[in-house]
């Protein structure tokens, strides 16, 4: 009677990334895939890895992998927006193959509000600077709005997702908006700054809002082009630091 064993498999791969729920745009152009240390690891084994069932990479283990993860690089060819299945096979010598546990990952290689340009440094030219009412814009926040709050507007963006979450910038202070859900998609984001932020920022004559968005897998859109608005400062000069009288040997730039 022909036996038949109830020995678990290999364990499934995993991530080598950081970001161990997806993979974006950055990872996507060097990625690493870990296998985990398995029973009888042994030096000349040959593990496979198989992407969507297509064979993609291989390694013959050293002496020096022995009791160590492994990795292997997926071609970038490879991955492509979507849900993909990730499996590998040990082969060793005199044994049946051993398939691993197979893994599902998301792709997502679109960023919010586009790929930045290498050129705008840590802004996005693509995303909408936020929208503030108009009186507000031009007359800059008093103590009465301050106790009030701000109201504002974030436009819908290019590759808007669910679970985006938004980060707001109030000069120093940061807030972090909802994730957004799928009723948010598409849609206007109105954002209410409450005084707390406002205060914790401070008053200033050139304050700078701006926002940025994280998608699900960690692709982030940087920073929206800043609006500037400001803030309670009734004296003018409030910000403005006093010269110093010049010493001796200081030329005055």
């Amino acid at each position: 009677m022909k036996s038949t064993s109830n020995k678990p498999g290999p364990v499934a791969p995993t991530l080598a990334q950081s970001h161990k729920t997806g993979i974006n745009i950055t990872c996507a152009a060097h990625l690493l895939i870990d296998v985990a240390p398995y029973p009888g690891m042994d030096k000349g084994d040959l593990i496979e890895l198989f992407w969507d069932n297509c064979y993609v990479a291989s390694r013959a283990l050293t002496p020096s992998d022995i009791g160590q993860s492994v990795q292997l690089r997926v071609p970038e060819s490879f991955v492509t927006n979507g849900t993909s299945r990730i499996h590998y096979r040990i082969m060793q010598v005199g044994q049946a193959p051993a398939v691993s546990a197979s893994r599902q990952v998301q792709i997502k290689l679109d960023c919010p509000g586009g790929q930045p340009s290498p050129l705008c440094g840590d802004e996005n030219q693509s995303l909408a600077p936020v929208s503030i009412p108009e009186a507000i814009r031009r007359q800059g926040v008093n103590a009465n709005q301050i106790k009030r709050g701000v109201p504002l507007t974030i436009e819908p963006y290019l590759n808007m997702a669910i679970d985006d979450e938004i980060t707001l910038r109030w000069g120093d202070a940061r807030m972090d908006l909802p994730r957004l859900k799928a009723s948010d998609v598409g849609q206007p984001i109105q954002v209410w700054v409450p005084p707390a932020i406002i205060l914790e920022a401070g008053e200033d004559l050139r304050l700078e809002v701006t926002y940025c968005i994280l998608d699900r897998v960690g692709n982030n859109s940087r920073w929206a082009p800043a609006r500037v608005l400001k803030i309670g400062c009734a004296n003018p000069y409030l910000k403005v630091p006093k010269k110093q009288p010049l010493k001796a040997a200081e030329s005055r730039k």
